[in-house]
């Protein structure tokens, strides 16, 4: 079996790690960025009918300007983002399991949101509701890990666009054959921001981390 190297942030790192040790892989966890808080202050919440929650981080990393908006139900991507949400007080009224777009068809046209997001987010495909976006943490690039070379003939699971990329970098500035290396990302543009040169890119049947890890099993255990 292809031993699993996961490169998101911590804590979400070890979260998918464990996930993937009951799953019966063998993961590596290597992360690739740090997540940071953004200094920020929370609007008046008379302008807005919910929160847009695609993270957990934005949750974790929100600070005390959170407890401002708890009046506002939050809608949520992700069970572990509700359930951060669930933990800081906060009103759950809807959980998405296929991303933000997915979320968002579920939800009336009318709505005003409020998303707390990272300083890298990615627009939505159809916007139908009204969104005004608030960073409230970020991920700063880390230096290449020293075990850098675990990353042959290994399975990469990426988790988005940003971590694609900057696998590319890495493993390019260490000089590491990319067509030893199998990468597993969450999305479409997860796989196309990967580049070229793999041994394989495939992309996730949903942007969920428990598709993520079954693409990544199939592919550690292929022969």
């Amino acid at each position: 079996m292809r031993p699993l190297v996961i490169v998101r942030p911590e804590p979400g790192a070890s979260a998918t790690a464990a996930a993937a040790q009951r799953a019966g892989l063998s993961p590596v966890v290597m992360p690739l960025f740090r997540i940071e808080p953004v200094e920020w202050r929370a609007p008046g919440t008379s302008q807005f009918d919910g929160l847009l929650l695609t993270s957990a981080n934005a949750v974790r990393f929100a600070g005390d300007e959170l407890g401002r908006l708890s009046g506002l139900p939050a809608y949520c991507v992700g069970e572990s983002t509700a359930a951060a949400a669930r933990n800081a007080g906060l009103s759950v009224a809807l959980v998405g399991d296929g991303g933000i777009d997915a979320l968002l068809e579920l939800l009336p046209r009318d709505l005003r949101l409020l998303h707390l997001c990272g300083t890298d987010r990615r627009q939505p495909e159809a916007q139908r509701q009204t969104i005004s976006a608030v960073p409230v943490y970020n991920a700063a690039e880390l230096p290449p890990p020293s075990s850098l070379s675990r990353l042959a003939g290994a399975v990469v699971a990426v988790h988005s666009p940003r971590s694609a990329a900057r696998l590319g970098v890495v493993a390019g500035e260490a000089g590491l054959r990319r067509e030893t290396i199998a990468v597993a990302a969450i999305s479409g543009e997860a796989a196309a921001a990967a580049g070229a040169g793999w041994q394989s890119v495939s992309a996730a049947a949903e942007p969920t981390d428990s598709a993520l890890l079954a693409l990544a099993s199939s592919l550690c255990n292929k022969r």
